[in-house]
């Protein structure tokens, strides 16, 4: 079973901006659609190992760079992922 975090943006202006800041340092992240499980809008998600994200969303707040939603998916071939939808004081 795999298991990734993911930070979701209001706007595409804010995940290109996540990007460009997350490049500039030594975080290992991706750029991928939003999945479906998480919402059915479309748009861009950066997808990170979990133990990670606490940093990540640190920096990006540090930075001015709005944050819609931190999740956490549990995939496991073609069964129903399951979606968590963290809060940030559940952050390591």
């Amino acid at each position: 079973m795999a298991t990734n975090c993911y930070v979701t943006f209001p706007t595409i202006f804010y995940a290109i901006r996540a990007e460009s800041l997350l490049k500039q340092k030594d975080f290992t992240f991706k750029m991928v659609p939003v999945p479906r499980s998480i919402s059915s809008s479309c748009g861009t998600a950066l997808r990170c190992a979990c133990p990670d994200l606490s940093k990540i969303r640190q920096y990006l707040a540090d930075h001015q760079t709005e944050m819609e939603g931190l999740y956490q998916l549990e995939e496991d071939g073609f069964k129903m992922p399951i979606v968590k939808e963290l809060q940030s004081d559940e952050l390591q």
